[in-house]
C-alpha cells in the first residue's frame, strides 16, 4: 500500500461545514473526486488534485526553499479527527492558500531543486525510500509540484480553502 497526497478545494462556506460535520465532509469529498475523475479537468480547473507518492519530496523541497506554508500536510486539523488513510485531514485557510500560491509562483521547479540531487532525498529518507537513485526521480517530484502550482493559484484567485490528507 502506498501513501498519496490528496487535495480538495473548498469555498469558505464549505470549509466551515467540513469542520463541523465529518459525514458531510466525507460525502462532499467523494462526490467532488468522482466528478473530477469523470471530467478530467486540468489542475487550474480541478476541484481535486493528487500528488501521488511525490508528496514527501515536495515537502522536503519546499521546506528547504523556505516556504512559510505547509502545502503538503496543511496547517489546521479538522476537529473531528477521523483518519482518512494516514491520519486526519488538515486544511489551509483561504489566506494561507493565497500565501502558498504566492510562494509557489515565485518558486519554479528549477529553483526548488537548485543544489539538490537524488542523493539528498535518499539521505533524508524521503518517502518512498529507494526510488530517488533513479535518473528521473527529481523530475517525478517537480512534475507533481508544477501541477500543484496552478491548482493553488486557482484556489487563491477564487478565495478557496484547501483540505489536505494522505491516503
Amino acid at each position: 500500500m502506498s501513501m498519496n497526497g490528496e487535495y480538495v478545494r473548498l469555498t469558505p462556506g464549505e470549509l466551515e461545514r467540513v469542520i463541523g460535520d465529518h459525514e458531510w465532509a466525507t460525502a462532499l469529498v467523494e462526490k467532488r473526486m468522482d466528478a473530477d475523475a469523470r471530467r478530467r479537468p486540468g489542475p487550474a480547473e480541478a476541484r481535486c488534485h493528487g500528488t501521488d507518492k511525490a508528496w514527501d519530496a515536495i515537502g522536503f523541497l519546499t521546506r528547504r526553499a523556505g516556504f512559510l506554508v505547509d502545502i503538503v500536510h496543511g496547517e489546521e486539523q479538522v476537529p473531528w479527527g477521523e483518519d482518512w488513510g494516514y491520519g486526519p485531514p488538515r486544511y489551509l485557510s483561504p489566506d494561507r492558500v493565497r500565501t502558498a500560491a504566492e510562494a509557489m509562483a515565485e518558486t519554479g521547479a528549477d529553483r526548488l531543486v537548485e543544489g539538490v540531487g537524488p542523493a539528498d532525498l535518499t539521505a533524508a529518507e524521503v518517502y518512498p525510500v529507494g526510488i530517488w537513485e533513479r535518473d528521473d526521480s527529481l523530475e517525478y517530484a517537480t512534475g507533481h509540484y508544477e501541477a500543484l502550482v496552478p491548482f493553488f493559484r486557482s484556489a487563491a484567485e477564487a478565495g478557496d480553502a484547501i483540505l489536505v490528507w494522505l491516503s
